[in-house]
């Protein structure tokens, strides 16, 4: 007698979206997405960088289906084995032991977009996650679709995974070519690679619910990509001046680009520089091991704004971060809450602040995981001091690394 199929779990709207395939991915559950954009009048159904993402999980897994309605409106997703960069699968290129994922020039969010959820992966691949990202609408800059740089997320994002006993140290993110969005957002022609070595058979189990601490230092990148070198002088000026009373030790270091060459569509041969701008990523470390919290900012691609505003913009908006609280930034608590949720079958602990516990995407992270079969949350105030925090306990489902053994 046949195994049932196992049933669909249903959603609505393109909220999440690719939160939900990473569920679905690491739990074997199948899903059905559908009312995608339904109201949307010129662009109904899934986004170009939706699309790119579903061929990325493609790439990155054995055995993914995916049927896609002919308006694009609904899709249903059955997952596969996490395989990485397994050879045989899908590794192609210069080198055999790189999967190159090409994204296509009407992209309008940031490559972090593709690289927070490949890495929430990666853990469970059967071999090391590597994969190179090409093409026009690669953006490696943060964007106003609220997307991280590929600076914050390295040194704010990935050192989270050494919590769980996942060595940052084998995890390497290369860029290889900055850009930022272009006209109307879209489009970048950057390149990245991500090497992530770092496979477990559990993630360990979280105990994050001591005091944040004190800011100790603050680090930054300041970059800039076709544009005068000069703006990075300027944003870090104003971005101490703002900065120096809270902390004495800070470093921010200035990166300049050429901007990345392209092939122009309008005549034969023709090229043309795209991917041009700049901007400030700054990420404060508390003396308690574990706790960063990070601040991103561009120029507009229309122009109009002078480098030392944003300077200024992105000092506050990480001083506001700090003020939030918790001992996981609003950026960090979708990575460190869906690891504490595939963890070993144990109750993990996360501070969190009351402003981000309460923002709409960690409520739906808890919807999503819930739905998923994890189990409730337990909330409670802290109780030794006024600052507001909420400790999170998180019961691990156990789900763990089923391609590969690793003690």
């Amino acid at each position: 007698m046949s195994n049932p199929k196992p049933e669909f779990l249903r959603f609505t709207g393109h909220q999440s979206f690719a939160q939900r395939l990473v569920l679905s991915t690491l739990t074997g559950r199948p899903v059905h997405i559908s009312k995608i954009r339904t109201q949307s009048p010129t662009n109904p159904g899934l986004a170009p960088h939706e699309v790119s993402f579903l061929r990325l999980l493609e790439a990155v897994t054995n055995g993914a289906s995916m049927q896609i309605s002919y308006t694009g409106t609904t899709i249903t997703y059955h997952p596969g084995l996490i395989t990485g960069a397994a050879p045989g699968v899908g590794a192609v290129g210069d080198s055999a032991d790189v999967i190159e994922h090409n994204i296509p020039a009407s992209c309008t969010r940031g490559i972090t977009y593709f690289l927070l959820p490949l890495c929430q992966l990666a853990p469970f691949s059967k071999a090391h996650m590597n994969v190179r990202f090409t093409g026009p609408g690669v953006i490696t800059s943060a964007t106003e679709t609220g997307d991280l740089s590929v600076d914050s997320f390295r040194t704010a994002i990935l050192p989270m995974y050494d919590l769980f006993g996942i060595p940052a140290a084998r995890i390497e993110l290369r860029v290889m070519q900055r850009s930022c969005a272009g006209p109307r957002g879209t489009g970048g022609a950057g390149v990245v690679e991500l090497r992530f070595a770092s496979q477990v058979r559990l993630p360990k189990t979280l105990h994050l619910n001591r005091s944040p601490g004190r800011i100790r230092r603050i680090r930054g990148v300041a970059y800039a990509t076709g544009v005068s070198a000069s703006n990075n002088a300027r944003m870090i000026h104003s971005a101490r001046e703002v900065l120096n009373p809270l902390v004495a030790d800070i470093h921010v270091a200035a990166q300049y680009d050429q901007a990345p060459l392209v092939a122009a569509g309008d005549k034969a041969g023709g090229k043309r520089r795209m991917g041009i701008g700049f901007g400030l990523s700054l990420v404060a470390e508390s003396n308690a091991a574990g706790v960063l919290y990070s601040a991103d900012i561009v120029a507009p691609a229309e122009g109009g704004v002078v480098p030392e505003d944003l300077g200024k913009r992105c000092a506050y908006q990480l001083l506001e971060a700090i003020e939030t609280g918790g001992c996981a930034s609003l950026a960090a608590s979708s990575t460190v809450l869906t690891l504490m949720a595939m963890g070993s079958e144990d109750v993990g602990r996360l501070r969190i602040g009351r402003g981000v516990m309460g923002t709409e995407q960690v409520i739906g992270l808890a919807r999503d995981l819930k739905t998923f079969g994890a189990s409730s949350w337990g909330l409670r105030d802290v109780d030794d001091d006024d600052t507001g925090d909420i400790i999170v306990s998180v019961k691990g489902t156990g789900v763990g690394n089923v391609g590969r053994k690793v003690a």
